[in-house]
């Protein structure tokens, strides 16, 4: 559900930088209100994809500190379990990187 909403956010994002680099290029050929109007048409853009790009940090910064107490409280209840888990990671990484 995360990484669907972070690229969903990614790909309005590319979508708006698109949008206002066309219609920068657009307005450097024109002049007077038109121009102007281009032009905070844009930056009203830029902005929203800033917006979008906060939102998402927030987002997944909360995800984040979710995930980070739903682990200690794992590791908490189960310590052998955890130890255990981390030691077959571990032979498991060495193993790997032995091969090479």
């Amino acid at each position: 559900m995360l990484e669907q909403n972070v690229n969903a956010v990614n790909q309005d994002i590319k979508v708006l930088v698109k949008d206002a680099q066309a219609l920068m290029q657009a307005a450097g050929s024109l002049t007077g209100d038109k121009a102007e109007e281009m032009h905070s048409h844009g930056m009203r853009l830029l902005d929203t994809a800033m917006l979008k790009a906060q939102e998402a940090q927030i987002n997944a910064l909360a995800a984040g500190k979710k995930m980070v107490v739903s682990a200690d409280g794992y590791v908490k209840e189960n310590p052998w379990r955890s130890i255990a888990t981390g030691a077959g990671v571990g032979l498991l990484l060495g193993v790997i990187l032995g091969r090479r």
